[in-house]
């Protein structure tokens, strides 16, 4: 039976694209089938090399009636190599973040992702099967050319999320004050200076025992976090944790001692936290930007203008209007209960269907 492998531009802990590659192969191995997930060795934290191969280690192994999937988010190796191969072919498009915003931040990382964006109109007409994670990433790609493009949402292992979190920063930051999170990479294009300057009138107007938390790498982005961390000091910010990345059980006491997510992203092409803090019942609150709308699905509370004074001013209804809060908790988990209830396996396996045939 022809295997189905995975090709990705790197693979790490807590990154999204990383961990749907993981549930997808044990998905593709429990049809029977032999799966792997591929990527250039020096884009695999170490730790994790014994649950990945070397992108190089491919053509030997494989046969042309095999199958590959792609996940196609940035300029890589991966990609090159995908357009040469003589196998059946499918593509998972999870966007590109537009270069600019890395312009001052990470030259290597814009040239990248400019890499990226050429890449996708160069494999416009390669994969027999074209998807996307969201309806927005759908559309950039037949905009570039790809034809009948069919939207795959993330699939998501929840069971981690309901694992225990861990006692002891549970203990740090489940103290009584109203903690305001943001998970996500410190990337420019997260916007975490706009975060910031919300919560700043947030503490300063509406609850000053209050405290920011950001939960996300910063590998690649050190400038960008000595900008935030300078900005923090300079408004005066007090209680502010930039966490980097945690451990899944100390990001689970993070969303269990959350009385706030608030996104200011600008360009997201699903935002799996989103969803993450609606499954731990953290009110979530979002800038209205690329496939947010989308992710939120009529739940938690999308706003068009970045007034960080208003903003304030709804931050602290959340927490204090007991009423407010549990009917954006039930929106919630209604948003959540939709999505659950999808059989995201058997539309993944309409999808590839022609190649499985």
């Amino acid at each position: 039976m022809p295997a189905i492998d995975q090709f990705v531009a790197g693979f790490a802990n807590g990154d999204a694209i990383s961990n749907e590659a993981v549930v997808l192969r044990q998905i593709f191995r429990s049809w029977g089938r032999e799966s792997e997930i591929f990527c250039e060795s020096k884009r695999i934290l170490p730790e994790l090399r014994k649950d990945s191969r070397d992108l190089g280690d491919y053509i030997a192994c494989r046969k042309p009636d095999d199958i590959v999937l792609l996940h196609l988010s940035i300029g890589s190796a991966a990609n090159e190599l995908f357009a040469s191969l003589p196998c059946r072919k499918a593509i998972l498009y999870h966007n590109v973040t537009p270069p600019h915003y890395f312009d001052m931040i990470n030259k290597r990382t814009s040239y990248d992702l400019a890499k990226g964006i050429a890449q996708v109109k160069q494999l416009a007409d390669t994969a027999k099967v074209n998807m996307a994670d969201s309806v927005f990433n759908a559309a950039e790609l037949t905009d570039a050319g790809y034809k009948n493009v069919q939207v795959l949402p993330l699939i998501i292992d929840f069971e981690k999320l309901r694992s225990a979190p861990d006692q002891k920063a549970l203990r740090k930051f489940d103290d009584g004050k109203t903690n305001v999170i943001f998970v996500g990479r410190c990337a420019p294009n997260k916007k975490l200076e706009d975060v910031l300057m919300a919560f700043f009138h947030f503490q300063k107007s509406v609850e000053p025992d209050s405290r920011f938390i950001h939960v996300g790498s910063s590998a690649g982005t050190e400038r960008y976090l000595y900008l935030l961390l300078a900005r923090a000091k300079e408004l005066g910010i007090a209680n502010f944790s930039f966490s980097g990345a945690l451990p899944q059980s100390q990001l689970n006491a993070i969303y269990q001692s959350a009385d706030i997510f608030l996104s200011m992203s600008e360009h997201e092409g699903f935002c799996i936290p989103i969803l993450e803090s609606m499954m731990r019942d953290v009110p979530v609150m979002a800038y209205s930007s690329s496939a947010i709308p989308e992710t939120m699905d009529g739940a938690g509370i999308l706003f068009g203008e970045k007034r960080y004074d208003m903003i304030a001013e709804l931050m602290g209804r959340v927490v204090s209007d007991s009423a407010f809060n549990s009917a954006l908790i039930a929106g919630q988990r209604e948003r959540m209960k939709r999505f659950i209830d999808r059989d995201l396996v058997s539309e993944l396996g309409n999808h590839l269907a022609p190649l499985l045939k």
